[in-house]
């Protein structure tokens, strides 16, 4: 009997036959009047720059915008070109193009095949955003001392630092734990924000959407309802949600259905949140034990590679150490452990902010051109229908033209502004400082700009000043070696070296 394996060289001939048409059309399209990267306008040039992409895209996008920093350039990929829009006017345009010109959805579906690998219902209602963008964020000041105290236990099981004497970590591993642990406070709270089965299942979850949606993606479209279920595995995956998730949920349903929705001891999470925007039909157990998956999928990875870089710079760079432990100490003698005492963590906030702005990826930003007649910018330049255009992130925050010596880490740059803010608003009453950890512009696009920036910033940052301030009250820290463990470029995707450590040692 043959095996599964048997069948692999035949399904590699159907997919590259059924790739042949629409590589012909790539190749026998109109061409582009849109300036291309150097030295990638020919064929063989043109695909080598997309296979070069996948380990040095910062290097490509940079390239790019060196030919005209407010100017429009495009790159290659494997089966299509892709478009960037460089400086401040044309970032404005792409961030308040309205949905039905510029979809920010359709190029996530199509990346995660979110259709097959998390249901075609989060296509039609992302509704878990908005959960996240409106009662999460209203709800963090008050649920912060859950937050705090998973802060404390999990640095205590996870970092396992019990004496003065240096251990070394896995820097990018430890942080998808205490941030797991940390915001499945908020989402599930106790006891299954602890349940190392569940937490798995939560860091897991977005990796698994992301291959399996990218091989789901090497399929022409008209093969992907055959193959999208056979390769997803989603049922399997709810299976294992439910098993941590559906007791809470059911409970909560038998709770409404007997006392109503705003039964006395209701928990204030995520779950309830959901509950109280679900439509009727994604009132299930099924429906929301996937919506939480899918709020930590976009919540976990990112928040934990932010902290791994702000460990990996806290290292690095020791001068910042004393001046931000002296700021920590101080507010919370002051004002205690809450979030309002967070937002007087001035050096806190810039650090993390100019950490941020040196660790991105190439592009940020990303939006399907789903208007028939394309997407016209302002001085005329069109990005047809069907076509992918992003902002850059990585080269923006290295402008001299947006910053002063860009290329060093300064973690008190924004700390420094908005002393000179304040002395502006002494002397003439007069400014406003922008220059927040959360806050977005066309010169700092990390978490995005404009209606769609990132929606769960707010939490992000509530997570990663208030673990800063923990390390540095608690804890000592020093390099590994003399070099910053370098990045890893997968693409589109920057990431802290996952095999990059740091020495830690509790305080005396």
């Amino acid at each position: 009997m043959k095996g599964p394996e048997s069948n692999i060289p035949l399904l590699y001939a159907i997919v590259s036959i059924c790739w042949a048409i629409p590589i012909y059309w790539l190749l026998h399209r109109p061409k582009s009047t849109i300036p291309a990267i150097p030295g990638s306008n020919g064929l063989i040039s043109s695909y080598m720059a997309a296979l070069r992409f996948f380990q040095h895209s910062t290097e490509i996008i940079s390239a790019g915008y060196s030919q005209d920093r407010n100017g429009i350039f495009r790159f290659p990929r494997l089966s299509r070109w892709e478009y960037v829009a460089n400086g401040r006017d044309r970032v404005l345009e792409v961030a308040s193009a309205p949905s039905h010109i510029l979809s920010l959805d359709e190029p996530i579906w199509d990346k995660f095949q979110f259709g097959y690998t998390v249901g075609p219902e989060f296509q039609n209602n992302s509704y878990h955003l908005d959960v996240v963008r409106g009662a999460l964020t209203r709800n963090l000041g008050r649920c912060f001392p859950r937050v705090r105290d998973e802060i404390v236990h999990a640095f205590n099981d996870v970092i396992g630092v019990r004496d003065t004497e240096w251990k070394l970590i896995q820097m990018y591993p430890a942080s998808l734990q205490i941030v797991a642990r940390t915001t499945n406070r908020l989402y599930v709270d106790l006891p299954v924000c602890r349940e190392p089965g569940y937490l798995q299942l939560c860091i897991d979850f977005t990796s698994v959407v992301f291959l399996r949606g990218k091989t789901i993606g090497l399929f022409p479209k008209f093969l992907r309802p055959i193959f999208g279920p056979l390769i997803s595995r989603r049922k399997s995956t709810l299976r294992q949600a439910l098993k941590f998730l559906g007791p809470l949920i059911y409970e909560r349903l038998d709770q409404e259905n007997q006392h109503g929705r705003e039964w006395a001891g209701r928990p204030n999470d995520l779950i309830s949140w959901l509950l109280d925007a679900a439509e009727d039909n994604e009132r299930t157990a099924p429906a929301l034990a996937m919506r939480v998956l899918a709020t930590n999928a976009v919540a976990i990875h990112t928040t934990s590679m932010a902290l791994t870089n702000a460990l990996f710079d806290l290292a690095a760079y020791p001068d910042h150490i004393s001046p931000m432990r002296e700021e920590a100490e101080r507010v919370v003698a002051t004002q205690g452990w809450t979030k309002a005492a967070l937002g007087n963590m001035h050096k806190i906030d810039s650090f993390l902010r100019e950490s941020l702005r040196l660790n991105t990826g190439p592009v940020v930003m990303t939006r399907k051109v789903i208007a028939k007649d394309g997407f016209k910018f302002s001085e005329g330049t069109t990005i047809p229908y069907g076509a992918l255009i992003s902002v850059p992130s990585a080269p923006t925050h290295h402008d001299p033209a947006n910053y002063d010596h860009p290329d060093m880490f300064d973690g008190f740059r924004f700390s420094r502004m908005r002393e000179e803010r304040q002395r502006l608003v002494d002397s003439e009453g007069t400014g406003i400082f922008t220059q927040h950890m959360v806050t977005t512009s066309p010169e700092h696009v990390m978490f995005g700009h404009g209606h769609h920036a990132c929606p769960g910033r707010f939490f992000a940052a509530t997570e990663l000043k208030a673990m800063m301030a923990h390390i540095l009250i608690n804890y000592d820290v020093k390099p590994e070696t003399d070099v910053r463990p370098p990045e890893l470029c997968l693409g589109e995707n920057v990431m802290p070296n996952p095999r990059g450590k740091v020495w830690i040692r509790k305080r005396e």
